[in-house]
């Protein structure tokens, strides 16, 4: 380990450890339920083994002690007497249908094998589908599981993947790698380490990081460099706390980001601000790119994205005159068709400014393990990677993704071609409550299947639906686990503390299946053994992870300089060029503008105005409650307490223009369907904009109803429909009116 020069943070304490009448353990919390992050905390447990209280670990340099409110929440989470505690069955016939039987884990665990391999016999192993939901540490092991079975088609069930992905595909399309902010996060020393410097400003943009992020991005990082001087940028099309202490507050109309971004490089380059030597010795394309941004003055801008040009062309010059300047974006990006052009044109201010590789610019993290990749992959084979649904469409998929096209893969349900999808395993997906688009139509997708499966914490809508089968997932507390990947400087242990009913890890579920469907892929004793096997490169076993987490890979900053970006070891970037592509050589032979180029979003005001009599507002959806990560903890009292109702965010002028008022449940509508929701009058927003919650469902509702998901959840009105790369879907971007409910409704 010392000649990888990983660093250790020295604990006070042993990973468990005992407090009065209380034991102690260290831990990581990314898994459900949770979110992104993986913060430190320590897990405390009474004599009984229940666990009682969880505080932040101070001795943890990520998150330095500070916990959000689900995790503070979490004994209530585990502890809740609506857990799914054993497998349940119940006949195809009883679809939709709350009619369950317990069974034992081995009948559970046969039951599904032997229908899957049915469909594997009878139509080939493509015509199952597996899928997750927001991933955490489940993704490596559901794929390894599907494509050890053989099918090409883990996916999830989210128009153009519009969460993430977009950004990680643009981002390697076009640098050969992934970027993310730099807060010193990789120096387990952190703000003290001499190699760092703090970024004079933060760019944050389409996301509100003091609630939510991914990225391994812990929010307050933004304050505690705020409190030593940074300054910030908000790109939002609301109005935050964040926002009213910004050097500059940008509240673009949703969808338009490329258009704003386009902008500011008109004023960067045409008033000659951006970096020479960067842009001479490790840029492609800028001559190409000069001429492409000069129709996008800030005027223009002004006109589509409803920003003030003053206040572009004054964003514009704060970042090039920060040296450095750094960058934290959201799935806002994302969630628009065209999202892999916004999020080059987002880039390209960074690059064409040399705030690339640079302490306090962007970085490249390390990762012991890239979980957007998945794990096995080698297992697949090239015949079988050929069927995957969408790869013929979508050369985008072929450029480190191994995932299937969600949008091909509803339609290959819908139709049955290219070949027909028969069986599911799904795993932790609330899809029809949170990122399902037009969740009604993707119901009728699945209930035609011949056999569904999967696992979670709670009974759901989506398992209600169709499922067959369910099995009772683990929450992080009861389950051992590792925290690698999504934008990770570190690897540390997830701890198991507590046992509620006959729950089991997601990865022992795999691990158990994985036996039974291809035995020779699955050859480890215990999960322990097969997470040993998984960050073998480390040359770190998870006993010693256990001990010494969190663990720090090594750092260098202008690893371009150095051949550390190109598996080759020459200098430059992982690209076909070498260089940063400013105009992508990749998108040039896929079929796609190499250029950064913006296409009003449609529908919208602009796209299609013979719309606006009927619907005339943008609907954005998304935004993130401090008491819930997407359709997650609604069934805590104290949580749900903080938010009860499903908001709709909606300017005190227009609430006067449609007669309702604050507090009123109104309906939410478009050509696609509609959504109840409860009036927030605020003047954050434009008000020619309106604002949802996401993943609503009522766990108290009628479980032969869905759970009320008909009439409360907001993806009614998200269309399916992707972006020219595949990547892309319009979930913040659509339009809707407003209307007070009726009595009785």
């Amino acid at each position: 380990m010392e000649e990888r020069d990983y660093r250790f943070v020295k604990h006070e304490n042993p990973y468990t450890y005992r407090d009065g009448d209380l034991t102690v353990t260290r831990g990581s919390a990314w898994s459900g339920p949770g979110c992104h992050l993986g913060c430190g905390v320590l897990l405390y447990t009474n004599d009984e083994g229940e666990l009682v209280k969880v505080e932040g670990d101070p001795e943890n340099p990520f998150n330095e002690g500070r916990l959000c409110v689900r995790c503070l929440d979490l004994p209530e989470m585990v502890n809740n007497p609506k857990r799914l505690t054993h497998p349940l069955r119940r006949a195809k016939a009883d679809r939709g249908r709350d009619r369950w039987e317990r069974i034992g884990w081995d009948e559970a665990l046969d039951l599904i094998a032997c229908e899957l391999n049915k469909v594997k016999e009878e139509h080939g192993p493509e015509s199952v589908i597996f899928s997750c939901g927001t991933g955490r540490d489940i993704a490596p092991y559901i794929t390894r599981l599907c494509w050890s079975f053989g099918s090409p088609n883990f996916v999830n069930i989210f128009s153009g993947n519009a969460c993430y992905l977009p950004r990680v595909a643009g981002c390697i399309a076009t640098t050969g790698a992934f970027w993310v902010a730099d807060c010193a996060q990789q120096f387990p020393d952190r703000y003290d380490n001499p190699a760092w410097r703090m970024p004079e400003t933060m760019f944050v943009w389409g996301n509100y990081p003091l609630i939510a992020n991914s990225d391994g991005f812990f929010g307050h990082w933004v304050v505690d460099l705020m409190k030593r001087g940074m300054k910030i940028v908000m790109i939002d099309p609301k109005v935050t706390w964040l926002s009213a202490k910004a050097e500059v507050h940008l509240p673009v109309r949703p969808g338009t980001d490329a258009a704003l971004a386009l902008a500011m490089m008109n004023v960067i380059i045409g008033e000659d601000l951006y970096d020479h030597d960067f842009v001479d010795r490790w840029c492609y394309g800028f001559e190409e790119l000069r001429e492409h941004v000069q129709p996008f003055t800030p005027e223009y801008a002004e006109a589509t994205t409803w920003v003030p040009a003053e206040r572009i062309r004054k964003a514009a010059r704060i970042l090039a005159a920060s040296k450095p300047a750094t960058l934290q974006w959201g799935v806002a990006v994302d969630m628009t068709k065209e999202a892999l052009p916004a999020g080059q044109a987002i880039m390209a201010l960074f690059q064409v400014t040399g705030n690339v590789e640079v302490p306090g610019g962007i970085i490249v993290p390390p990762e012991i393990l890239n979980y957007g990749g998945g794990w096995g992959f080698e297992l697949l084979g090239d015949e079988q990677n050929e069927k995957r649904l969408g790869l013929d469409k979508y050369s985008l998929f072929r450029l480190g993704f191994q995932a299937a096209h969600p949008n091909t893969t509803i339609e290959a349900m819908k139709t049955g071609k290219p070949y027909p999808i028969k069986a599911a395993w799904v795993q932790t997906s609330n899809f029809l409550a949170c990122m399902s688009a037009n969740s009604t139509e993707v119901a009728e997708c699945f209930r035609k299947l011949d056999f569904v499966a999967g696992a979670d914490l709670f009974m759901t809508p989506t398992i209600m639906a169709f499922y067959d089968v369910v099995l009772p997932a683990a929450m992080f507390p009861e389950r051992d686990g590792v925290r690698l990947g999504d934008g990770a400087q570190r690897a540390e242990a997830i701890n198991k503390v507590c046992q509620v009913g006959e729950c089991k890890s997601d990865m022992e579920m795999n691990l158990e299946l994985g036996r039974r469907l291809a035995p020779e892929a699955w050859p480890w004793e215990n999960v322990e053994d097969m997470f040993t096997e998984m960050i073998a490169t480390s040359g770190i076993t998870f006993p010693e992870l256990r001990e010494a987490a969190p663990v720090y890979l090594p750092f260098e900053y202008k690893k371009h300089e150095k051949g550390l970006l190109r598996p080759d070891g020459s200098p430059g970037f992982y690209t076909a060029t070498g260089r940063i592509e400013l105009w992508s050589t990749y998108y040039q032979n896929a079929g796609l503008d190499p250029l950064p180029v913006f296409d009003e979003p449609s529908p919208g005001p602009l796209a299609t105005p013979e719309l606006l009599d009927e619907y005339p507002l943008v609907l954005c959806t998304g935004a993130r409650r401090w008491p819930f990560f997407h359709s997650e903890h609604r069934q805590a009292k104290r949580l749900l307490a903080m938010h009860p109702d499903p908001w709709i965010e909606i300017h005190p002028e227009t609430c006067a223009r449609l007669g309702v008022a604050d507090g009123d449940w109104v309906w939410v509508e478009n050509m696609l369907g509609r959504a109840k929701r409860r009036v927030k009058e605020t003047p954050i927003f434009d008000p020619r904009i309106v604002a949802a919650d996401h993943g609503w469902w009522n766990p108290e509702g009628d479980p032969e109803n869905l759970y009320d998901i008909g009439d409360l959840c907001i993806n009614n009105l998200i269309p399916w429909g992707n972006g020219k790369s595949g990547f892309g879907g319009n979930y913040k971007t659509n339009l809707c009116k407003v209307y007070k409910m009726k009595e009785g409704e």
